[in-house]
């Protein structure tokens, strides 16, 4: 899981097409943990790190048919 280290704190989370679903605050465990601020609901969020697809420019992607939590990319 050497992508894991390449994750960093403010790099983008994205859903396969592009469309914006939050910002890196840490990666905890096998977790990504969301900033609250992209949140409609103000709670922090996760993703497994299993349904991250890639990495590239700053910004990571997860994979198709990844499901996003509710009140998350709503901003």
């Amino acid at each position: 899981m050497f992508e894991k280290l390449r994750i960093r704190e403010h790099m983008e989370v994205t859903t396969s097409t592009g469309q914006h679903v939050g910002t890196v605050d840490e990666v905890k465990d096998d977790q990504i943990k969301l900033t609250r601020t992209d949140s409609s609901d103000g709670a922090h969020h996760f993703i497994a790190f299993e349904n991250v697809d890639k990495i590239e420019e700053n910004r990571v992607y997860l994979k198709q048919g990844t499901p996003i939590p509710m009140g998350v990319g709503a901003n």
